[in-house]
């Protein structure tokens, strides 16, 4: 690994950032970041809990100030929330220091994983149809990563192998 920047993967929630992430650091050698893991260590409360608690905004606060004290860091590979990327300020750090990767995967796949999950506060309440658009609005935003990678026919070994090739490119 010659580069010192971090692998920073975005996506919809659902997409598979956390257990990517965990596969790809033990396979390179680098540390894993897990944004929304460490939100509800240093809250001691779930997301849904801190969302049901604090609010929306109370958790995207946290996961920006958080995230982007994080992104400050290199060597590491950081999954970022699902909305995490969708900030601006966040979006602007993940450029100074990182590579990011969009793990992308057809509408269809991501609503069949996320549509019933009570972890999910922002989607608990939504009809098909408007998770359908929050996930074309995120899309939008997604596609300024440096990579993307359409996940739908690969095993995650294989996207983990994608994504080392991106990274030893860079």
């Amino acid at each position: 690994m010659k580069s010192k920047k971090n692998i920073v993967l975005v996506g919809m929630m659902g997409s598979g950032k956390s257990s990517i992430g965990k596969l790809l650091s033990k396979k390179i050698g680098l540390e894993f970041i897990d944004i929304d893991k460490l939100i509800e260590e240093e809250e001691n409360k779930s997301i849904s809990d801190i969302f049901k608690i604090n609010g929306e905004k109370y958790f995207r606060d946290l996961e920006e100030k958080i995230s982007i004290k994080k992104l400050k860091s290199e060597n590491k590979v950081i999954s970022l929330g699902g909305g995490g990327y969708i900030n601006q300020k966040i979006r602007k750090q993940t450029q100074l220091g990182s590579i990011t990767v969009w793990l992308n995967w057809k509408t269809s796949t991501l609503i069949d994983r996320i549509k019933d999950s009570k972890k999910r506060p922002v989607v608990t309440k939504l009809k098909i149809s408007e998770i359908k658009s929050l996930i074309e609005e995120r899309a939008k935003i997604y596609n300024s990563s440096d990579f993307k990678i359409n996940c739908d026919k690969l095993k995650k070994n294989e996207i983990v192998d994608t994504i080392i090739s991106l990274y030893e490119s860079k």
